[in-house]
């Protein structure tokens, strides 16, 4: 028995210490940030995961991508909750769940439609069960958390067309729900958020739906043209989204090669005439000054490369980078809340598109996290692996809610 203990330990160790040479991105994380010593040691066991994941996909076991989404998934709550009616349904033939208040409402309730994220490839329903949840109790709404299939089982933009067929047919019943077709809400975090806005871009030209009330963008991705604004440059090495797992995430999404990650991150897919179009939307002089004060480098002008742009076209759609949509889309948007938190790589894209928001006449509420970090949110109601900060975030995302 002490022999297999030893081979066993032994064998563990070597397991481990494989893992972090497949998988070993150092992180660089303020003392600011919300418990930094805990987001070291979840960083850290993230890191474990993905090597373990290549590990395994090199064995020939399963592939990485499967490992992942095995670890993470295992994470739901159970499904009976004292405070809401839990359902599984399909919303013409897209899986979703939805979050019912058992206490009886006067009258009819808002609708929180959830787009979650995790680039297309990992999240799932169960991930987002308490967040969910949460929103559905503190806020009295009904939520439908949306599974759009994944990739790359089912390729992109799969994902886009699942979350508007989900979205439409909400809105067509919304009633039979006990929702106020008129008070339906759009809410995605991290890539649910880039879901949520092309989403909200989309139905704008919809006269046949009731416009959505309003949309909720929670540390969104928005744009995949600039990967040197200030936030990738300070925040580049900080968990839980660090700034070439980024890329390499959505890359992997769009079924791209990965050797297209060094020119995309200097910028060589634009070509001259899109870098004139869009730097009045993406310059780095529309994020405030003290959004510099970290320290920001106008990087160096990359030499444009055609077949990189060819290649790496879909990240010009603006269902991939929604930041890109023309002033005449933008226009007519909702009323929208954006949050981003300081020590997160895709923060300017929400600074950036809070003042395209602003400048074409939406009103915008915007929540800053000062401490806080990409995934702060999805972690709500973990125990000892919550973070306050995102507590807090969650809060007033439940209290903009409520205001509809």
């Amino acid at each position: 028995m002490e022999f297999t203990l030893e081979i066993f330990l032994v064998a563990f160790i070597l397991l481990v210490a494989l893992a972090f040479y497949y998988e070993h991105p150092k992180a660089e994380i303020p003392r600011e940030v919300d418990q930094h010593i805990k987001l070291y040691i979840l960083h850290y066991v993230v890191n474990f995961v993905f090597g373990l994941g290549k590990i395994f996909e090199k064995l020939g076991i399963c592939k990485e991508i499967y490992l992942i989404r095995t670890f993470l998934y295992g994470m739901s709550p159970w499904k009976n909750d004292a405070e809401l009616f839990i359902e599984d349904l399909q919303f013409a033939k897209v899986s979703v769940r939805v979050y019912h208040p058992k206490v009886q409402s006067a009258g009819q309730r808002r609708g929180v439609l959830y787009l979650h994220g995790g680039v297309g490839q990992i999240g799932s329903i169960g991930m987002y069960e308490r967040a969910c949840r949460f929103i559905a109790r503190r806020s009295n709404s009904v939520v439908v958390c949306v599974g759009y299939r994944l990739a790359p089982e089912h390729p992109y933009p799969t994902q886009f067309w699942d979350c508007l067929t989900a979205t439409v047919h909400f809105m067509t019943t919304a009633e039979d729900y006990g929702v106020d077709p008129t008070r339906i809400i759009i809410c995605g975090d991290s890539s649910g958020g880039t879901l949520a806005t092309a989403v909200c871009q989309t139905l704008v030209s919809r006269t046949d739906l009731p416009k959505a009330r309003a949309q909720i963008l929670l540390y969104p991705f928005l744009q995949a043209v600039d990967f040197n604004l200030p936030s990738y440059q300070q925040n580049g090495s900080v968990p839980l989204l660090l700034k070439k797992r980024t890329l390499t995430l959505g890359m992997q999404y769009l079924n791209k090669d990965l050797s297209l990650i060094k020119g995309i991150l200097e910028g060589s897919h634009v070509p001259e005439d899109l870098k004139l179009k869009f730097s009045k939307w993406l310059s780095p002089d529309n994020i405030p000054m003290e959004f510099k004060i970290r320290g920001y480098k106008p990087p160096a002008s990359a030499t444009y490369s055609e077949e990189l742009h060819t290649l790496a076209k879909p990240v010009f759609e603006t269902t991939f980078s929604p930041l890109l949509a023309e002033d005449a889309i933008v226009r007519q948007l909702p009323e929208t809340l954006i949050l981003t938190c300081e020590y997160d790589v895709v923060r300017d894209d929400g600074l950036l598109y809070k003042k395209r928001l602003e400048d074409n006449g939406i009103p915008v509420t915007w929540y800053h996290v000062e401490d806080g970090f990409h995934g702060a949110l999805f972690l709500i109601d973990y125990g000892y692996i919550s973070f306050p900060c995102g507590n807090r975030a969650m809060l007033n995302v439940v209290n903009f809610i409520k205001g509809l």
